[in-house]
């Protein structure tokens, strides 16, 4: 991967029946609700991090244009006017394969994680 590449991590599963280490690397990828997204370089530790909720969550590497379009549209800044590490996102328009990873679900590594945060905006 280039110097400049970031991955963007999706939440797509909920809460229900997930064993507490998942759920504590959720939390520390500070992916904590549904269609939640955070963007992420891709160093050893946060590789390790998504390989272990790979389950649960969409990952791929995002273009330049859709993470500015992402800040753009869901940047939340908080009360010191720095930017939050998390963006909420709208269900995806026209439904999502969940139950397949990919390439027939969207579950795992997404190599079309453009197109899934374009419709999620």
């Amino acid at each position: 991967m280039k110097s400049d590449t970031k991955i963007a991590v999706i939440r797509i599963r909920g809460q229900i029946g997930i064993d507490q280490d998942i759920k504590e690397t959720l939390f520390r990828l500070k992916i904590r609700r549904k269609y939640s997204c955070v963007v992420l370089e891709p160093n050893q530790i946060n590789l390790g991090m998504i390989k272990k909720v790979r389950s649960f969550v969409s990952y791929g590497e995002i273009s330049k244009e859709i993470y500015e379009e992402l800040l753009k549209k869901r940047g939340i800044k908080n009360s010191e006017g720095k930017l939050k590490p998390f963006f909420r996102l709208h269900p995806p328009r026209g439904g999502a394969e969940t139950k397949l990873h990919y390439p027939k679900g969207i579950l795992g590594e997404n190599k079309e994680i453009n197109k899934l945060i374009e419709r999620m905006l």
